[in-house]
């Protein structure tokens, strides 16, 4: 059966794919009308304490969606960085997980953490092809994405990476997805250049176009990634400077009504 976050997948009438990081910010994108929620990997790892790319085990990504897939009655996406795996095998295995948590799919990237390095083409190809034959193989329905990361990591192309997203098209990826995009132009060639859907980081250049400019590219998705949380983490580190350096407590008090967030949280859930 076809579930309702594989319709929202439609290239050229992109939805937003809401990144949360706990309980209550996945409730609050519900309650403002957000169609999807996504887990980032960034941003659960600072509310851990720790850096992105490879600080968060499986264990704790497979727990920290269970949570996110229970807060809301939204479909959830996980981000879930390199499938915790170098061999293709175990990437399967990971996909397998993840359903059997509730998400309604994960994205893979392929990218050797804990380093920055990509793996060989080879290889990349190989590890979504065994994450999409298990993918195929769930009694649920699971969209798999496939990330080439190489061009945000300064470790290949544009070119490269198209290469990389039409062979990830061609042993079934769902959608594709190339992180830090240049420009609009560069949109247009990454969504002409496969037929599945294409998911597009707001980041950059990008934060520049608006949903209605990402369209008419082609764009099927939007996510956000960790941009939400470092907006969030900004205003605590901009507030609490001026406190305990200039003694300015005047920040304090700019934010949303206690009653009003009360409100919003319990309206997500429904």
């Amino acid at each position: 059966m076809v579930n309702g976050f594989r319709q929202l997948h439609l290239s050229g009438k992109p939805f937003v794919l809401a990144n949360a990081w706990d309980i209550g910010s996945a409730r609050m994108y519900a309650a403002l009308g957000a169609k999807a929620i996504g887990t980032s990997s960034a941003a659960y790892a600072f509310t851990l304490g720790r850096a992105d790319m490879g600080n968060v085990t499986l264990d704790e990504m497979l727990a920290h969606a269970e949570d996110m897939v229970s807060a809301t009655k939204l479909p959830v996406s996980g981000d879930f960085e390199n499938g915790f795996a170098d061999d293709p095998d175990t990437v399967a295995q990971t996909v397998k997980l993840a359903a059997e948590v509730g998400l309604a799919g994960i994205s893979i990237e392929d990218t050797q953490l804990p380093s920055a390095n990509s793996y060989s083409f080879e290889l990349a190809v190989e590890r979504i092809k065994a994450a999409a034959a298990t993918a195929r193989s769930l009694s649920t329905d699971f969209i798999l994405v496939a990330r080439a990361d190489g061009l945000m990591n300064n470790k290949y192309d544009l070119l490269d990476a198209i290469k990389r997203i039409q062979a990830f098209e061609s042993v079934g990826a769902d959608c594709v997805y190339i992180p830090c995009l240049p420009s609009l132009e560069a949109v247009k060639t990454v969504c002409q250049a496969v037929s599945i859907p294409v998911n597009v980081l707001a980041v950059g250049a990008i934060t520049k176009l608006s949903t209605q400019q990402l369209a008419a590219a082609g764009v099927a998705r939007i996510s956000l990634g960790s941009a939400n949380v470092s907006e969030v983490h900004k205003v605590m580190h901009d507030t609490m400077m001026a406190i305990l350096n200039q003694g300015d407590f005047s920040r304090l008090g700019n934010g949303l009504p206690s009653d009003y967030m009360e409100e919003l949280l319990e309206k997500g859930k429904q």
